[in-house]
C-alpha cells in the first residue's frame, strides 16, 4: 500500500519554489480550508508530456477569475512549475495536481480580498482510476445529489467547493459496491459522474449531456473531436432519465478516468461495445503520441 499523501518522499512546488514533500503545509487559518476559496486542475503526463497542459493552465486562470481570486502566476510560469515538479521527482508518467487558494492573511471571515492567493503543484504516480473497469465496464450508482443551477454557483469553474456533493455521492456509491455515481442536474436531466463526463451510444450515434451547468471537461472536448473526425454523429443535448433504458453503450471521460466504459448505472445495463473500446484505445494512443 502506498504511503499516505502527506507522508511521502519527493518535491512539491509551492509559491515559486520546490520544497520537500512533507514540508508543503499551510496554516490552520488558511481561508481556503474554511470557505472553499480554492480552484485546481488535474492533469496526466504521458511519456514526459502533459496532455493538453496549456489548456489546463488557462482553465485554472479562468476558474480563479470566476471565484474573484486572480491567479498570481502566468500560464507560462504554471507550465514551468509543472515540468519542474516532474523533473525533480524523476517521473515521465504521472498525475499532476495544480491548486490555488486564498491563504491565511488579514481576513478570517467570508470576505478574503486582503489574503494572498497561493499556488502549489504536486504530482504522483497513479494508475487506472477505476481499476479494471476498462475491460469489464464500471458500475455506477445514481446519486441523490444534483448538480446545482449556474445561478447559484460558478458552475464552469473547477472549484473545490463544487466537489463536496461529489465526494458524498462517491462515498455512497462505494458503500454499494460501485465505482462511482451518476448525477442528474437541478432540472432532472442526466449530467455527469462525480468527476467525469458521460457519453451514451444508440444506433451508432453518440449522445452526451449539454454542459450548461457543469464542467465541459478537456477530455470530453477531446473525445467529441475524435468522434467527429470519425464522422460519428454527436448529439450534445439534454438527456432525460427515462432514456437510459434505450442506450446500448456508455463511457466516462476525464483526466483521471481517461476513457472508461460503463457496464451498469443503477438498474440499467450497457454493453462494453466496439465503439466504447475503440474510443478508449484511440484515446490511449493519442495521449502517448
Amino acid at each position: 500500500m502506498a504511503a499516505a499523501y502527506d507522508d511521502r518522499d519527493g518535491k512539491i512546488w509551492m509559491d515559486g519554489k520546490l520544497v520537500d514533500w512533507r514540508s508543503a503545509n499551510v496554516h490552520i487559518l488558511t481561508h481556503g480550508l474554511h470557505y472553499a476559496s480554492s480552484v485546481f486542475e488535474g492533469e496526466r503526463c504521458y511519456n514526459g508530456k502533459i496532455f493538453e497542459s496549456v489548456k489546463h493552465s488557462e482553465r485554472l486562470h479562468t476558474s480563479g477569475g470566476l471565484l474573484d481570486m486572480p491567479i498570481p502566476y502566468s500560464v507560462e510560469e504554471i507550465e514551468q512549475a509543472k515540468y519542474d515538479v516532474l523533473k525533480a521527482n524523476g517521473w515521465d508518467d504521472a498525475y499532476v495536481r495544480v491548486v490555488a487558494w486564498r491563504g491565511a492573511g488579514e481576513d478570517m471571515g467570508v470576505a478574503s480580498s486582503r489574503n494572498p492567493v497561493r499556488m502549489a503543484v504536486a504530482a504522483w504516480e497513479w494508475g487506472a482510476y477505476y481499476g479494471d473497469a476498462k475491460m469489464k465496464g464500471a458500475k455506477l450508482d445514481i446519486s441523490k445529489w444534483k448538480r446545482p443551477s449556474p445561478e447559484t454557483i460558478p458552475s464552469h469553474a473547477k472549484a473545490a467547493g463544487l466537489y463536496m456533493i461529489c465526494t458524498m455521492s462517491k462515498h455512497a456509491a462505494e458503500a454499494k459496491g460501485c465505482s462511482d455515481a451518476m448525477m442528474f442536474d437541478y432540472r432532472g436531466y442526466v449530467a455527469e459522474a462525480t468527476g467525469a463526463n458521460i457519453f451514451f451510444v444508440k444506433d451508432g450515434e453518440v449522445h452526451t449531456p449539454l454542459p450548461d451547468c457543469f464542467l465541459n471537461g478537456i477530455t470530453r472536448q477531446t473525445v467529441v473531436g475524435m468522434l467527429k473526425d470519425r464522422q460519428i454523429p454527436v448529439h450534445e443535448r439534454h438527456i432525460m432519465p427515462e432514456e437510459l433504458e434505450s442506450f446500448e453503450q456508455c463511457w466516462l471521460t476525464g483526466t483521471a478516468a481517461e476513457v472508461t466504459p460503463v457496464g451498469q448505472i443503477g438498474d440499467y445495463n450497457f454493453e462494453v461495445g466496439t465503439m466504447a473500446r475503440d474510443i478508449s484505445e484511440s484515446y490511449e494512443k493519442l495521449v502517448r503520441s
